[in-house]
């Protein structure tokens, strides 16, 4: 070993050093500097909804604010009332009977997604991860000691795995299947049929399911949200949900989430919380408790602004030549094949990857997406539709201009 890579030497450790930004983060801090400097740049970059937390929940924070039973320290777990409050809407939204044992409140959806993969695996445990994935995931694998293995789907599926592709990716060191329906970023639905397919594949192998529930409440059409431990019932005790108030409640900044899963699992990821942060916030945890114990109007309001984006921003985006968008079925997200303008002349440049068309974008029309390497997909681009309807037309309207300048 040289010097230079002496222990002693490493300035970073290689686990965190290997940890890349989150993409999706730095396009929406990139859009807000340019922004703040008097660009009028319009980002389809964060997924967050555009409207604000519903009153009644931020009533019930200020509220925590002023009890001193919440300046202390709490349990690392969760509130004991969230927690109850939690399995009691799991049953509601997902017919999935929990008891408050098997819930640990976390730090936003991020945190949870790591402590589960943390609590389950093992150095060289490999995690099949269906691409295109969330940024997220296979960071967090890595971090967990885990390997991702990646298992693609196009447009031509609508962006969904199939068992068949899962079993060719299944190695005697597979021990977790993740699952995200909704999904960002295609926002791809699973029908039930297709889950309780999958569902019964992992259960065939002994395979654990790590199954990311947050967008459940955002699906259009005639797409139905299906829980997988509800419909398949065989899974549970190898079945770990995350999920969150983030989406559901526009709570993104409130940094609530939570797991809910086996036991003891569930006390492996309470003792490494315990260590890494302590409880959440508390006022952020009575906040979270107001939002799961109430109605989903809200919800049902919000949904209906992002189906109608949908479908405005599908229809703009198909308008342009070289441009192919799938109708997303749930969440807020728009992922278009862009790769017939990968190699065309737009402007005096010729992109060859969706990286450099992303950076054209930004440069020339002052529109802020995401490329899909992001995601595990070259040759994409992912448009959060989460974002005020004037904003959003004008925003593809650009993009219809600029991308329409493309030629051979």
């Amino acid at each position: 070993m040289s010097a230079a890579t002496s222990p002693s030497e490493r300035r970073v450790s290689a686990r965190i050093g290997a940890i890349s930004e989150s993409a999706t983060l730095a396009v929406d801090a990139k859009a807000k500097a340019l922004k703040a400097a008097g660009r009028p740049v319009i980002g389809f970059g964060a997924g967050e909804p555009d409207f604000p937390t519903p009153g009644y929940i931020v009533d019930a924070a200020v509220e925590a604010c002023r009890n001193p039973k919440y300046h202390r320290y709490t349990p690392a777990g969760g509130l004991p009332e969230l927690k109850a409050a939690i399995a009691e809407k799991t049953l509601r939204d997902s017919g999935y009977e929990v008891d408050a044992s098997q819930i640990l409140v976390t730090n936003g959806g991020k945190q949870a997604i790591y402590e589960a993969f943390a609590a389950i695996l093992d150095p060289g445990d490999e995690v099949i991860v269906p691409a295109p994935y969330w940024t997220t995931y296979p960071e967090s694998i890595r971090l967990a000691g885990g390997v991702p293995v990646e298992v693609v789907a196009d447009e031509t599926t609508g962006y969904r795995v199939s068992v068949e592709q899962l079993e060719a990716a299944r190695t005697e060191r597979t021990k977790v299947v993740l699952f995200v329906s909704p999904s960002n970023p295609t926002g791809a639905v699973y029908s039930e049929a297709d889950a309780e397919a999958i569902g019964h594949w992992a259960v065939e192998h002994g395979l654990w399911v790590l199954t990311d529930e947050i967008y459940e409440h955002l699906v259009y059409g005639d797409a139905k949200f299906t829980s997988l431990p509800a419909i398949v019932p065989e899974l549970r005790d190898k079945c770990i949900v995350v999920n969150g108030v983030a989406k559901t409640y526009a709570m993104t900044g409130w940094r609530v989430g939570w797991i809910v899963g086996p036991k003891d699992v569930v006390k492996a990821a309470t003792n490494l919380q315990s260590h890494a942060t302590s409880n959440v916030s508390n006022v952020a945890q009575v906040a979270a408790l107001a939002a799961v114990s109430g109605s989903l109007d809200a919800v049902a309001e919000m949904r209906t602004a992002f189906d109608r984006r949908r479908r405005t921003i599908v229809r703009m985006l198909n308008e342009i030549d070289g441009v192919l968008c799938p109708e997303p079925e749930g969440a807020f997200y728009a992922y278009p094949s862009v790769k017939e303008l990968l190699g065309k002349e737009i402007r005096g440049r010729r992109p060859a990857t969706s990286v450099e068309l992303a950076a054209l974008i930004l440069d020339e029309a002052e529109v802020a997406v995401v490329p899909g390497e992001a995601f595990g997909t070259p040759g994409y681009l992912r448009l959060s539709y989460a974002l005020g309807d004037d904003d959003l037309v004008e925003g593809v309207s650009r993009l219809q201009k600029l991308l329409g300048e493309a030629k051979a």
